[in-house]
């Protein structure tokens, strides 16, 4: 069984294992980025099903879940600033922002789900339309996983800070003999 020592740890691991130590929530924030980047790497698949199926609210969802999305960004950086305590008001205003996205997401993929099983005209099951449905589960989930890192970040940030990451560096026996003084 290996010890928790950073002698056994390649350097570049030991420097992010550092880095994460001094700003564990870039761990959610990663999270939310992927998340940000499934949404809006797929808005053309989006605005596309918007176009086809024109049901009532799709495009303010949408634009709601893009919308908040960026702010949610602006909340995130202003919840934990360098240095200081967790700004709380501001970690709860991201937190509903996300709650809003996935509220708006889940909408969004009702209505899909309406138009393309309903009695009468519905809408044939293109693939832009089957991409969005699924690519909006996907967004969907990337986002609770990260709220849950939001909520569990005292938990690992006691974890990380308890993995030595100092470099024990070798006496030559000679530091006795150097003199400040000259």
């Amino acid at each position: 069984m290996k010890s928790k020592n950073a002698s056994h740890m390649p350097e570049f691991l030991r420097k992010i294992v550092v880095s994460l130590k001094r700003k564990p929530q870039t761990i959610p924030l990663l999270v939310f980025v992927i998340a940000f980047l499934i949404y809006s790497l797929n808005l053309t698949y989006v605005s596309h099903t918007t176009a086809r199926i024109q049901g009532v609210g799709m495009g303010l969802y949408g634009f709601i879940t893009m919308l908040f999305s960026m702010l949610a960004f602006v909340c995130f950086s202003n919840a934990f600033p360098h240095r200081k305590k967790v700004n709380i008001p501001m970690l709860v205003l991201m937190f509903v922002m996300i709650a809003a996205i996935i509220f708006c997401d889940l909408q969004y993929r009702g209505l899909i789900l309406t138009a393309l099983t309903r009695a009468e005209n519905p809408i044939a099951a293109e693939d832009y339309i089957t991409n969005a449905y699924r690519m909006l589960l996907s967004h969907v989930i990337t986002l609770c996983i990260g709220v849950v890192l939001v909520a569990l970040l005292p938990v690992y940030t006691k974890i990380l800070r308890s993995i030595k990451t100092s470099v024990e560096v070798e006496d030559n026996g000679k530091l006795d003999e150097i003199e400040l003084s000259e």
